[in-house]
């Protein structure tokens, strides 16, 4: 079972929902603001995909940071930040069991159906 995380009222992810929907794809939606976010899971991501893909560096919430945050953002301090603000990480994020992907665009969900 695919598993979609994020939160529900961001555009990538609303879009990734109607691309799921209209090629009737099942999955289960993990919603950051009210289920939060599992470090265990977060270390997972973070061995699979590294922490600097997850964070999204271009959205509001890393706009909000302290600027002296975002200067010394490292491995750690990102991980931790992450795991404070969920919302943080780059949406959506789509597990399939085999693979993690990374924000929404038609043709990287198309190439993940198909294997």
């Amino acid at each position: 079972m695919i598993t979609i995380y994020g939160i529900p009222n961001c555009d990538s992810m609303k879009k990734a929902f109607s691309w799921l929907k209209a090629h009737g794809i099942e999955y289960q939606f993990h919603n950051f603001k009210k289920d939060g976010l599992d470090a265990a899971l977060l270390d997972e991501w973070i061995a699979r995909v590294g922490w600097e893909p997850l964070l999204n560096r271009r959205g509001m919430m890393w706009r909000r940071l302290d600027s002296t945050v975002k200067e010394q953002i490292d491995r750690n301090s990102a991980r931790r930040v992450m795991l404070e603000t969920p919302s943080i990480i780059k949406r959506p994020v789509l597990d399939s069991g085999d693979q993690l992907t990374l924000g929404f665009t038609e043709e990287r969900y198309l190439e993940l159906m198909r294997k």
